[in-house]
C-alpha cells in the first residue's frame, strides 16, 4: 500500500533535532511520495532543498496569506524562478486565512490573486488555504470565470454546499487530521460530498496530528490514519483508497504515477 502525503511542512524547525528519522519513519510507514509545502520564500527554499535531497519528496513554493504582508516587492520573480525548479509540482500554498487576519484582507487578497496570475503564467497548479474566508474565497474564484488554475482545496473546512462549488471549479479537496476529531461532523458530511477521484490525503504536519495522537506533533508518517477514516467515511477499501487517493495527487502535482 502506498500512500501520498499531499501536504506537509518537513522543513518546520519542530524538526529540526530529528528530520531524519522523521524521514526515515515516513519511508517506513509506507509514504511513497510527500509534497513539502512552503508558507513564505525562505520556507519555500527550504522545501526545495529537502526534496532535492530526497526522491520521493516533492516541494511547492508560495506565500501564505499569514505571510502576505512581509512579501518583498520581488516576491513574484523569486516565485517564477522557483517555479522551474524541476522539483516544484505546485504553487503554495496561498488563499485567504480571516480566522487570525495576521496579514490586512486586502493585502491577503492582492497577494493571493497575484499568485494565481503567476500559476495561471507558468502552468503550476495551486494549494489553497481557506479558513474562515470561503465566502470571499469563491466571490475572488467566481470573478475570475475560467481562468482558474488546476488546485486543491488543502486541509479543507468547508461545508459540503462549498465543496460542490469547488469542485464546480475543477478543483481536487483534501482533508488531514481533523476529519479524525470527536467534532468532525462538517468536515465528514463535506468529504461524503467529494467524488473519489477528487479526493486527497494529507498531514499539514507538523500541525493537526489526528486521532490518536492529538495534541503531539505530527508527522507524514500518520497520514495513514486520515486514510483509514476516509475508507470508513466513504465505505471503501483503505488499500483501494489508498492507490486512489496515490494517484489523485500524481495527476494534480503532475508526478508519474
Amino acid at each position: 500500500m502506498r500512500l501520498f502525503d499531499s501536504h506537509c511542512h518537513l522543513d518546520d524547525e519542530r524538526f529540526d533535532e530529528d528530520r531524519a528519522e522523521t524521514i526515515a519513519r515516513t519511508r517506513a510507514g509506507g509514504v511513497g511520495r510527500c509534497v513539502c509545502v512552503g508558507s513564505d520564500l525562505p520556507s519555500s527554499r527550504r522545501c526545495i532543498a529537502l526534496a532535492e535531497a530526497h526522491d520521493f519528496i516533492y516541494a511547492a513554493a508560495g506565500v501564505h496569506p499569514h505571510e502576505a504582508k512581509d512579501a518583498p516587492a520581488d516576491y513574484l520573480d523569486q516565485l517564477k524562478e522557483m517555479l522551474s525548479h524541476p522539483r516544484v509540482v505546485a504553487l503554495g500554498e496561498i488563499g485567504l486565512d480571516y480566522y487570525y487576519d495576521f496579514s490586512p484582507r486586502d493585502i491577503q487578497k492582492r497577494v493571493m490573486n497575484e499568485q494565481i496570475d503567476l500559476a495561471l503564467e507558468t502552468d503550476m497548479p495551486v494549494i489553497f488555504h481557506i479558513r474562515d474566508a470561503h465566502g470571499d474565497m469563491f466571490d475572488l474564484l467566481r470573478a475570475r470565470g475560467s481562468r482558474l488554475p488546476a488546485a486543491v482545496i488543502h486541509c479543507c473546512s468547508a461545508s459540503a454546499e462549498m465543496v460542490r462549488e469547488y469542485l464546480k471549479m475543477g478543483f481536487y479537496i483534501s482533508f488531514g487530521g481533523p476529519i479524525t476529531f470527536k467534532n468532525a461532523a462538517t468536515p465528514i458530511e463535506a468529504s461524503r460530498a467529494v467524488p473519489l477521484d477528487r479526493l486527497l490525503i494529507e498531514t499539514d504536519s507538523p500541525y493537526l496530528a489526528p486521532v490518536p495522537l492529538r495534541g503531539r506533533r505530527n508527522e507524514p508518517a500518520n497520514v495513514r490514519y486520515v486514510l483509514e477514516k476516509q475508507a470508513e467515511i466513504h465505505g471503501v477499501d483503505p488499500e483501494t483508497l489508498a492507490d486512489m487517493t496515490f494517484r489523485n495527487a500524481c495527476a494534480l502535482y503532475r508526478i508519474p504515477v
